[in-house]
C-alpha cells in the first residue's frame, strides 16, 4: 500500500470520528460514548450508575472488588454466618456479573469458587465462616450417588440452604445424596404409590390448614368434615395437590 493510500485512510478515520463526536457529544458527549461500548443493561439495583461506568470499572482492569466493597463492604452480607466468607472471596465477578438488563439478577452461584474459598481454610480454624463451607471428606465422608465434580462434592450444602430446607430436617443435612449442584430438582425421583398414607414425612401442611380455614373451608370442599390435617391423602392426590380425590382441579386461592 503506498503512502498516498495511508494517508487517505488517515484522513477517513479521522473525518469518521469527528462527525461520530458532531453527531452524538449534543447526546450526552462521554457518557453516550460509553453507552455505545457498554455490554447490556444494569440490573435494577445497579441502574443508577448506568452513566458512571467508573463507579465499578478501572481502565485497562475491568470491574475492580474493591470497588464493589466501596458500597457493599458494610452489608449484612459481610455479617451473616453463612455468607460471612464473602470476605475472603477477593473478586465479586465470578458469581456476581452484571450487563444483563434489569431484569436479570446479577447472580450466577459459582460453586467450584466456593470449594475453592472453603479449601483455604483448615478445620477447627478461626474463620469458621470459611471453614464451614466445605464437607471435609476426611471427617464427613460424602455418599450420595450425584457428587458430580469430587472437589464440589466436599461443599457443605447446609451452611447456605439450611433455611430452605422443604424437608424440615427429615433427610437429615447431607443435601448431595440427592441433589446436583447445577439444580435442585431430583429427575430420578418418583412419588412413593398414591395409596401411601404417610405424607406428612415429606409434605408440611399451609398455615391456613392449621386455622379454622381447614374445617370450614379445605375440608368442606373435599366433602372430608373429619379430615385431621396430616391426613393429606383424604383430600389429595399425588398427581397435584389442587387435584381433590373426588372433586378434580381446584384453584384453593
Amino acid at each position: 500500500m503506498t503512502w498516498t493510500r495511508w494517508v487517505m485512510m488517515a484522513i477517513t478515520v479521522a473525518a469518521a470520528g469527528g462527525w461520530a463526536v458532531h453527531r452524538f457529544a449534543p447526546l450526552g458527549g462521554t457518557a453516550t460514548w460509553e453507552r455505545l461500548v457498554s455490554p447490556g443493561g444494569l440490573s435494577a439495583a445497579h441502574a443508577f450508575l448506568a452513566d458512571n461506568c467508573a463507579a465499578c470499572h478501572v481502565p485497562g482492569r475491568g470491574a475492580a472488588a474493591d470497588k464493589c466493597a466501596v458500597c457493599h463492604a458494610d452489608s449484612l452480607v459481610l455479617k451473616r454466618e453463612p455468607t460471612a466468607f464473602h470476605a475472603t472471596v477477593g473478586s465479586c465477578r465470578g458469581c456476581h456479573p452484571e450487563h444483563r438488563g434489569p431484569a436479570g439478577r446479577p447472580t450466577v452461584m459459582d460453586h467450584a469458587a466456593l470449594t475453592r474459598i472453603g479449601s483455604k481454610g483448615q478445620p477447627g480454624g478461626k474463620d469458621s465462616s470459611v471453614t464451614k463451607l466445605v464437607r471435609w471428606l476426611a471427617d464427613e465422608p460424602h455418599s450420595g450417588p450425584h457428587d458430580g465434580p469430587r472437589r464440589e462434592a466436599t461443599l457443605n450444602c447446609v451452611t447456605c440452604h439450611a433455611t430452605k430446607d422443604r424437608h424440615q430436617t427429615l433427610f437429615g443435612r447431607d443435601c448431595a445424596v440427592c441433589h446436583r449442584t447445577a439444580g435442585w430438582t431430583v429427575p430420578e425421583y418418583r412419588h412413593p404409590s398414591p395409596k401411601t398414607t404417610e405424607c406428612a414425612e415429606c409434605h408440611q401442611a399451609p398455615p391456613s390448614h392449621y386455622m379454622e380455614h381447614f374445617s370450614m373451608v379445605s375440608a368442606t370442599v373435599a366433602f372430608q368434615p373429619h379430615a385431621r390435617v396430616r391426613q393429606c391423602f383424604a383430600c389429595h392426590q399425588t398427581t397435584a395437590w389442587n387435584d381433590i380425590r373426588g372433586v378434580g382441579w381446584y384453584k384453593h386461592h
